[in-house]
């Protein structure tokens, strides 16, 4: 193969892994990659959750689940929700980290205490399904509970089988542990939400 053929295929290969254009020019992807490294390398939380995003979904740089958890681990540590939200989807999958549920639940479990609806619906199926904790249906109730406040239609319907099925006892603890929950949450929902746009987000 002479040097005008490895060039080719050079050339092809940038293409393929959307990591380029034909005129050598950066495609938007590369560049917002590559200017939200430079912010999160700087310690900027929000900017390390979307890197480690744009590595899991191989948006701007080739896909790589290990740096994709790297970058939601160090969000994530700063406290933000959906960086947490993600690195327990990762230990849930076994993705770029072993599997791991206990893991899994923790970081569930610090989102969804900052009021982010998606970790607190995985948080109480988890709860409910005993993966990463001991069963706990009541838990789940509780979690459950808080769903069917914000209008989440399938989690509504959970709601109304666990009360045709549990004692008036089990109902009763679930509704003042879901009482106790929204307490926690609001106490922390002084803090500014993160907002990550939903295409970083699955």
């Amino acid at each position: 193969m002479d040097m005008k053929q490895i060039s080719s295929l050079l050339a092809a290969v940038v293409l393929l892994c959307g990591v380029g254009t034909a005129n050598g020019q950066e495609s938007e992807e590369v560049h917002l990659f590559k200017a939200t490294k430079i912010k999160a390398e700087q310690g900027d939380a929000e900017a390390q959750s979307l890197l480690g995003a744009m590595y899991n979904e191989g948006k701007g740089v080739l896909k790589n689940y290990a740096e994709a958890a790297k970058w939601f681990r160090k969000a994530a540590e700063q406290g933000n929700d959906w960086a947490q939200n993600n690195l327990g989807n990762m230990y849930d999958k076994g993705m770029g980290v072993p599997k791991n549920y206990e893991e899994a639940v923790k970081w569930f479990r610090k989102a969804a205490e900052q009021g982010l609806v998606v970790a607190q619906g995985v948080l109480g199926l988890m709860y409910a399904k005993g993966e990463g904790v001991p069963q706990d249906v009541v838990e789940a109730y509780a979690w459950f509970l808080l769903l069917k406040a914000n209008g989440i239609e399938e989690f509504s319907k959970m709601v109304s089988t666990f009360e045709k099925n549990a004692t008036a006892e089990q109902r009763e603890k679930g509704q003042a542990r879901a009482a106790e929950l929204r307490r926690l949450i609001e106490q922390k929902e002084q803090k500014s939400a993160t907002i990550v746009p939903e295409r970083w987000i699955w």
